[in-house]
């Protein structure tokens, strides 16, 4: 078996295709963990499109959307994160979406994305950070606690009723690296 290197690259609001790929990957995530019905239903394509698109306008929020490629170059995940205010007023990194291809799940991946948005995090200066999920998500879940990341924070979903948690975690640990992975 071959060795493969994932690299990181971030995306800019001319990328149409990676938003549109990013975009049916937020709408996968919701039906993998919400069902078809309800995670079709909850937010439409073009809205999708609009919200990756707002977190590439630097007048709306600091924010990156950045996708993991494979040797071949093919997108095999991505994950949105940006700064937030936390109900106290004071800033934290909010990862708002990750997702990787089923095919290359459990290679490091999400890892990889992750770490990224920690150190962005911590380049700025944040001491936090954190996600918000279905609490049927278990392994997002997990892979954020085997990070360091805990419950923080329950409560319903406001389009489903569902229950969603806020994992969070300090920056000013050691930074998640369990699994080996490669990047450049």
């Amino acid at each position: 078996m071959t060795e493969t290197h994932f690299h990181l690259r971030d995306i800019a609001t001319v990328d149409t295709h990676a938003i549109d790929l990013i975009a049916q990957r937020m709408r996968a995530t919701l039906v993998e963990v919400e069902g078809e019905k309800e995670g079709t239903a909850m937010y439409s394509l073009d809205w999708l499109r609009d919200r990756v698109r707002w977190h590439l306008d630097p007048a709306a929020t600091r924010a990156r959307v950045v996708v993991a490629e494979n040797d071949r170059g093919a997108v095999v995940g991505h994950t949105i994160f940006r700064v937030e205010a936390d109900p106290a007023d004071a800033e934290l990194g909010l990862i708002s979406t990750t997702y990787v291809v089923p095919e290359v799940r459990r290679h490091g991946v999400a890892r990889l994305l992750l770490s990224c948005a920690e150190d962005w995090f911590r380049d700025l200066g944040l001491r936090r950070s954190a996600t918000w999920t279905s609490a049927t998500n278990t392994p997002l879940i997990g892979l954020y606690e085997r990070c360091g990341y805990a419950a923080a924070e329950r409560a319903p979903n406001e389009l489903t009723g569902t229950a969603m948690i806020r994992l969070e975690r300090q920056l000013t640990e050691e930074p998640c690296r369990e699994w080996a992975f490669h990047a450049s």
